[in-house]
């Protein structure tokens, strides 16, 4: 007679230990994220707040741009905006920016002019802001992307995994008892693309997707309003990271993170978007906020800005006029931004593109003074001002 401990375990029982061990392994790591919300929670209070919020306010911000595009009463705006798109997609640069110059008469700074659905975008900020500044759990910001109805599954699962990789470095950098903070990186790097099907890469994507997708300028030229209110918020992101980085090399930056947080709040402003400072003109990414981020970890700062750009495609996609099959259309962008292996840039190319905004168009430095756009200095020492991409109140 065969020993029974030697037989294989049947189909059942394997896929049971299988459904075990999922199990388990969720477990394992939801209890791992909320150790680490606490631990921003008791060190950052403030910061706790926001990053849960930015989750369940951001999830909003797509349902509030899909609601407004789906108001009958937009109807006709949406067919003039979807023109003028088409119509910008086939010009060359040159004659994009003389087009520009006509329309703000050569010396208006952009962004001044107000989005086609202005008062019903106003009346969504005020709801967003309040939304912002109210108290949401860890469980309800883990729980925001999948409860949204404007972007599908597998778009929310992708986002919801990439804010628990931007916690877990925010927690490492603020963990005293980590003392090589390199190498924890590396190890959270490592489990965040364990899940291929559901992590960014952590290369460089090229650029011109951004600026070339068939739904490309979508958020800013309809929403800028809410492009203005939801780089805000990536910008902190990114600030307080630079900020409890910069305090982990030199005694000097300590107290950064409070003044990135009152940076934000400037940025804000009111509900209504009244601004002290100039909300983001421009998409923030590490290399221009959290430069010190990129010096550590090159691959943990592409992986946020691949991130911020995958939301900033579909924001884009959904803020189109007239954009029909959105979930396809998302399923394209985040397999572009999921793929490890194409579609990939130099590194040199990535630098370009995330600098030639500006700094100051992108938010500014976390911590360092910058009180107008480096960009038009430039020119200006050549005597060469363009007024055009001086930033603005939004």
């Amino acid at each position: 007679m065969k020993n029974k401990l030697n037989r294989k375990p049947k189909p059942v029982a394997r896929k049971t230990l299988l459904a075990s061990a999922m199990v388990a392994a969720y477990l394992f790591t939801s209890a791992l994220m909320a150790q680490e919300a606490t631990q921003i929670q008791l060190q950052y209070p403030q910061v706790a707040d926001l990053f849960n919020a930015f989750d369940v306010t951001q999830a909003k911000s797509f349902e509030e741009i899909a609601a407004i595009n789906a108001n009958p009463a937009t109807q006709q705006a949406q067919n003039e905006l979807q023109m003028s798109l088409n119509k910008q997609a086939k010009m060359t640069m040159s004659q994009m920016m003389a087009s520009a110059m006509m329309s703000h008469g050569g010396d208006m700074p952009m962004g001044m002019s107000n989005g086609p659905h202005h008062n019903l975008e106003v009346e969504a900020r005020v709801r967003l802001m309040e939304m912002m500044r109210g108290n949401h759990s860890h469980e309800a910001a883990e729980a925001a992307f999948e409860d949204s109805s404007a972007i599908n599954p597998h778009t929310a699962e992708v986002f919801k995994r990439g804010r628990n990789f931007e916690e877990r470095l925010f927690v490492i950098y603020i963990d005293d008892s980590i003392e090589d903070k390199r190498a924890a990186v590396t190890e959270a790097i490592y489990d965040y693309l364990s899940d291929d099907q559901h992590s960014v890469a952590s290369a460089p994507k090229e650029s011109d997707y951004l600026l070339e997708h068939d739904q490309a300028n979508g958020l800013k030229s309809a929403f800028p309003l809410l492009s203005g209110f939801l780089w805000t918020q990536q910008w902190l992101q990114l600030a307080a990271l630079e900020a409890v980085i910069l305090q982990g090399l030199d005694s000097q930056f300590n107290g950064g993170v409070n003044i990135a947080l009152e940076r934000f709040w400037n940025k804000a402003g009111t509900s209504g978007g009244m601004t002290m400072f100039p909300a983001p003109s421009e998409l923030p990414m590490a290399p221009a906020i959290a430069p010190d981020l990129y010096s550590q970890s090159p691959e943990a700062a592409i992986i946020l800005d691949n991130l911020n750009l995958l939301e900033t495609v579909v924001a884009d996609i959904l803020a189109f006029p007239n954009a029909e099959n959105q979930y396809e259309l998302m399923d394209q962008a985040v397999a572009f931004f999921t793929n490890k292996a194409s579609n990939n840039a130099e590194s040199v190319d990535y630098l370009r593109f995330a600098l030639r905004g500006g700094i100051y168009n992108q938010g500014g430095p976390a911590v360092g003074e910058l009180m107008q756009s480096e960009r038009n200095r430039a020119r200006e020492a050549m005597n060469m001002q363009h007024t055009m991409i001086m930033s603005s109140p939004q």
